[in-house]
């Protein structure tokens, strides 16, 4: 496996007592799970101590002193060992994150954990049981702990009992496949992404244009999904077409429209329809039972699917708060691939809990949930611990989501009426369709679009009282949603589970896709234009498809992990050095290119970003713009310095034009948008009648607050 060096700072010995015969280390990912952990296995009496504002919890269990310490996700990150930008450069190691800008506050848990380490002679790693936790457990285990290995812990759930039969049935070793296929995956990701895009920058800095552009060996193939599906919008044109629809009504005076089941393409076709009101035709009804079976568990991509279909939360969105529930032990662990819900989870036990808060649980008729086709060997299909939480807005949605999901795995099948209407004339024949719901069941739980259309029976000779036809034209395909895009990623086996979702914020930052359904920017287009003439390979999905399957296959294998490992590496480092060889005769054109689109597309940003005219100077227009210091956007008048009114907007926000005026001031509308959190549409005219409203109401709250302080103070006083 990789050799990788690193350097470590040392902590001033702990004035704690020397380490005793079994004193054990256990290494969380998070804050939130080692207190979780620390109270299950102590059945809550640990006791909580702080260190630099970090905490950490201590405990006797079985005569063995136990402490409980965390990170916060990765304590470590691949950079090169000495600075400058060489490219192809592959001279990499492990480095503490405190040593980069911005990350600088996991120091203090690194010191911690350092502590910790000092005071241990058994270490426990009990990250997220997959191959990201795994690398992070190894990372700490090796480079803190000074160890070459350590015990591990097994759970999908942070719930007391599993957390309990987790610590009793200890791994003695880490999972070394995971942890060698995600060191490779880093390895990897950092060889592509950042020796291909310094080879971007590269060309079009020479061009003296600057933007921060980026590719990968994900980011690159799903870029271009994305723009074939774009050129294919371009190059559409619309066609027209025509359907047929007849009134018809038999002999009690029950009437329905029928349609041609073809679209026509060629108007002189119409002909042979047009002479057939007044005449009659001969109808049959086919009345069928279908069962719909209830839907299977979910796995992530189907949450984000649904969470996506039903709430409108965008994949990353989705992630982050099935993670949150996850810490609070509502569900379990949400980065699975799996479709089945395994016996050892406890059914009866969970619906039970359920009942207390969830009525639905009355339909819950079966003893064996259904199951989809794919599984998962670390983890389960999403479901509800039973663990219960009042929850609000967009955290209660998915929960809820969750929750209606598991419960409608254990229903009957609903019973549904097909009918099908068919009217025969001159060989032509037409169709009507109908469904009605005989028996709801798991309908009762779970939301799924199923519209009832009842219509009559009709058998025998009708007459057909009118004739519609109606002319559209032929629609361009639709674009990706972020979800539909996650979904097509999986199913062409590109990136992870885990990664999907942050691959399509990163193609947003960029500026290559913009817009809620992903729309290739001109950017993003001659992007991959520009690597498809001059160097292919990095948009090449079987490439990525390869690579996949190989860190599968470390994860599976059991033996010579250090061999397959440096296989891997090698073979990318090849591929790599031909691509920037490549990139480097081209250097000139790439640069060229790419130049053109970046000033295409920020006059196109100018232009959306332009908003209504400044009622002060009358001359110019409001403009969205960008702070890079205080990293924050501002509204400001594009008449400046002639003209210097400005206007703050909210921090910590992505701010884009909402395309609609304030309807009490006039004032362009703008959007809000956070991660994990709906879009906030707001008027930024602070004079607004709607703002001051606001502003009146929120100084009221304030004051009745400040009130109420001063009168319990007083109370207490008098007391």
């Amino acid at each position: 496996m990789v050799k990788a060096k690193i350097k470590t700072e040392e902590v001033a010995p702990d004035s704690s007592p020397k380490k005793k015969s079994k004193t054990i280390l256990i290494i969380c990912e998070k804050p939130q799970a080692s207190m979780k952990i620390a109270s299950a296995l102590s059945d809550g009496k640990d006791e909580q101590h702080t260190d630099k504002g970090v905490s950490f919890y201590e405990f006797t269990k079985n005569g063995q002193k136990i402490f409980v310490g965390c990170a916060v996700g990765h304590l470590f990150g691949l950079g090169q060992k000495e600075k400058g930008a060489k490219t192809p450069n592959f001279d990499i190691e492990w480095k503490p994150n405190y040593e980069s800008k911005g990350a600088e506050y996991t120091k203090k848990y690194y010191d911690v954990l350092k502590k910790l380490s000092k005071q241990a002679n058994e270490f426990v790693v009990a990250t997220d049981y997959d191959v990201e936790g795994e690398v992070i457990g190894l990372n700490v285990v090796r480079y803190i702990c000074g160890q070459k290995d350590a015990k591990r812990m097994k759970f999908s759930s942070l719930t007391k009992e599993e957390l309990q039969q987790s610590f009793e049935n200890l791994s003695p070793t880490l999972n070394w496949g995971q942890a060698i296929a995600g060191e490779t995956r880093h390895y990897l990701d950092w060889f592509y992404g950042i020796n291909l895009s310094r080879a971007l920058m590269k060309s079009i800095s020479k061009t003296g244009s600057f933007r921060i552009l980026s590719i990968g060996r994900v980011q690159g193939p799903t870029l271009g999904i994305i723009v074939d599906k774009e050129l294919q919008i371009q190059k559409f044109k619309s066609e027209p077409y025509w359907q047929v629809f007849l009134q018809i009504k038999d002999k009690i005076n029950q009437k329905i429209e029928v349609m041609f089941p073809k679209d026509l393409k060629q108007e002189k076709e119409l002909l042979q329809f047009k002479q057939l009101k007044g005449k009659k035709a001969i109808a049959s009804t086919e009345i069928k039972d279908e069962k719909i079976l209830p839907p299977i568990p979910f796995d992530l991509t189907t949450l984000q699917t649904e969470a996506y279909r039903l709430h409108g939360l965008t994949p990353t969105q989705t992630l982050q708060i099935a993670q949150g529930l996850y810490l609070e032990g509502l569900i379990s662990y949400p980065r699975t691939s799996s479709q089945k819900y395994p016996e050892a989870i406890g059914f009866e036990k969970i619906l039970k809990q359920l009942t207390k808060h969830f009525s639905a649980v009355k339909y819950a008729k079966n003893k064996i949930p259904t199951e989809g086709k794919k599984s998962d060997p670390a983890h389960p299909a999403i479901y509800p611990t039973g663990e219960f939480r009042k929850l609000e807005g967009q955290n209660k949605e998915l929960y809820d989501l969750i929750v209606r999901r598991f419960i409608s795995c254990f229903c009957d099948s609903a019973l549904v009426e097909n009918k099908r209407i068919t009217a025969e004339i001159n060989s032509l024949k037409f169709f009507a369709k109908g469904m009605q719901i005989k028996e709801k069941n798991w309908l009762s739980v779970y939301d799924f679009d199923m519209k009832e259309a009842k219509i009559p029976t009709i058998n025998g000779e009708v007459d057909i009282t009118e004739i519609r036809i109606e002319e559209k034209q032929t629609q361009p395909p639709k674009r990706f949603s972020p979800a539909s895009i996650v979904k097509e990623l999986e199913k062409r086996n590109l990136g992870t589970k885990s990664t999907r979702a942050s691959i399509i914020e990163t193609l947003y930052s960029r500026g290559y896709v913009k817009e809620r359904s992903l729309e290739a920017t001109s950017l993003g287009i001659r992007l991959i234009g520009t690597l498809k003439k001059y160097s292919p390979v990095i948009i090449d999905e079987q490439l990525t498809r390869d690579i996949e399957k190989e860190m599968d296959s470390i994860i599976t294998s059991k033996k010579d992990l250090d061999k397959k490992q440096a296989k891997i590496i090698d073979t990318a480092k090849k591929s790599i050095t031909e691509i920037i060889d490549d990139m480097t005769k081209n250097i000139d054109k790439i640069g060229k290119e790419l130049a053109e689109a970046n000033t295409e597309l920020r006059e196109k940003e100018r232009q959306d970003n332009t908003l209504n005219q400044c009622p002060k100077c009358k001359k110019g227009n409001f403009r969205i713009l960008f702070n890079r210091g205080s990293k924050r956007y501002f509204v400001a008048c594009s008449a400046y310095p002639e003209c210097k009114n400005t206007f703050s907007l909210p921090p910590n926000a992505l701010i884009k034009p909402a395309k609609e005026n304030c309807p009490d001031c006039g004032f362009a509308m703008l959007l809000a948008i956070r991660k994990a959190k709906r879009p906030w549409k707001f008027c930024f005219n602070p004079e607004c009648p709607q703002n001051k409203a606001r502003a009146e109401e929120y100084q009221k709250k304030k004051e009745d607050e400040s009130k109420e302080e001063k009168k319990e103070v007083e109370n207490k006083g008098t007391a």
